[in-house]
């Protein structure tokens, strides 16, 4: 083994002359979703020590953002934790319009459609999480059944936004376009192929012996150790403690619906599955609750009335679901110049935002996403910096892994459920 740090440490084992061995596990393995390297020292089959090795799937999102328009960050953001990119979108959306001085005015179907959007998506991410950590210890069918069930969401988020992930769909101001026409009846059927299936995570796995032997009692970490490593999300509540931003400091409206904040109390790796498990019935309610109210709002819009932040101006999509429609691009290249100028500057040069900046915190699937905005009054912000969840909770990994096993560590991690791409951006 060699690359980075390795040979120094490989030699400096050596002299010492015990018995401990070091392992080099990564830098890539299945449970992270992405790019870790984990060097673990040993004891025989017992970690002694492990340190988490970060920044090999680093993209420098954060600072290509302060080369693009405050629009164009959506397109960036998406992509750090591409397993639930809405959540991105949103926290850095939500930054944004408080910086502009526009929350109270995004339009309530934007928000609704924005809410939809994120439950589906946590769901999908939830899947992923158990899916892939049942996975690794064996459960292949939990694999393939949760790989099953996001299909059909993200069927729907194409759909809706053209693309399966990474959708840049949620923009300041509301949303990128409104529904289709099918979208209600589409969203029916999902939600009733969900009430179908999700009952079989738990028949497979909740109180099968040997998925609870590999997972009870295994990378404790409790309440004191949760607050002192800034950890949130599954992993916080699996300690009994019901923190959920969605309840705590509400945005987007979620205070206008009903929904319960699962927990746990076991502190372990088989906590955050049972906490993940009960979160996803916990967003279909929510899901059902955005259906009705869709219903209600058909027409209305989706974007703020303010042709100086909204982008493209007045775009309507066209036919085919995508580009500007006839009658937008007939008013910007043969009826006004004056329309077709504003396209143009607002497209390529974007909107000014009031100098300042701002944190706004939304909890994704993993815990708490923030995004921390600097703007200096210009077309650009001049700082984009995203507090990422799975960051904070690697840094746990040895107040959970130290002590046990080797194969234990890999159950911690799953349990973690990082997606590199949102801790090195």
């Amino acid at each position: 083994m060699g690359g980075g740090d390795f040979d120094a440490i490989a030699q400096e084992q050596a002299e010492r002359g015990d018995e401990t061995l070091v392992i080099n596990m990564g830098p890539q393995h299945p449970s992270t979703h992405g790019v870790l390297r984990l060097i673990l020292e040993c004891d025989g089959e017992t970690v002694v020590s492990i340190r988490p090795g970060i920044g090999f799937l680093h993209t420098g999102i954060e600072k290509n953002m302060e080369f693009r328009s405050w629009t164009q960050g959506t397109a960036f953001v998406t992509r750090m934790d591409y397993v639930a990119p809405l959540f991105n979108e949103t926290a850095y959306c939500l930054s944004v319009e408080r910086l502009l001085g526009i929350e109270d005015r995004i339009p309530e179907r934007a928000q609704v459609i924005r809410v939809l959007m994120m439950e589906l998506c946590r769901i999908a991410s939830h899947l992923v999480a158990v899916g892939t950590g049942g996975m690794e210890i064996g459960a292949l069918t939990v694999m393939t059944i949760g790989f099953r069930e996001r299909e059909m969401i993200l069927d729907f988020f194409e759909a809706v936004t053209g693309l399966r992930m990474n959708h840049a769909y949620i923009r300041p101001g509301g949303v990128a376009n409104d529904l289709p026409e099918n979208a209600l009846s589409h969203l029916r059927e999902l939600v009733a192929w969900l009430h179908k299936h999700l009952p079989e995570y738990a028949a497979f796995c909740n109180e099968n012996p040997i998925f609870k032997l590999r997972m009870s009692g295994v990378a404790y970490q409790d309440l004191t150790a949760c607050m002192a490593m800034a950890v949130t999300g599954p992993v916080l509540r699996s300690t009994g403690f019901d923190w959920d931003l969605r309840k705590k400091q509400p945005y987007c409206g979620y205070e206008t619906y009903e929904f319960d904040v699962p927990t746990w109390d076991t502190c372990d790796a088989y906590g955050r599955f049972r906490v993940r498990l009960a979160e996803m019935w916990e967003s279909l309610r929510i899901v059902e609750q955005c259906a009705e109210r869709l219903e209600a709002s058909v027409g209305q819009p989706v974007m703020v009335d303010d042709p100086l932040i909204a982008w493209p101006a007045q775009l309507t999509l066209g036919p085919d679901g995508q580009g500007n429609s006839n009658e937008h691009i007939r008013h910007i290249m043969g009826e006004s110049m004056e329309a077709l100028i504003h396209h143009f500057k607002i497209v390529t040069e974007g909107f000014r935002v009031p100098p300042g900046q701002v944190y706004v915190p939304i909890e994704s699937p993993k815990g708490e996403l923030g995004c921390h905005v600097v703007s200096d009054g210009g077309t650009r912000p001049y700082r984009a910096h995203v507090r990422d969840p799975g960051f904070n909770h690697l840094q746990s990994v040895p107040i959970q892994c130290e002590g046990g096993m080797i194969s234990d560590v890999v159950v911690a991690v799953g349990s973690l459920d990082p997606v590199m791409g949102g801790v090195d951006r």
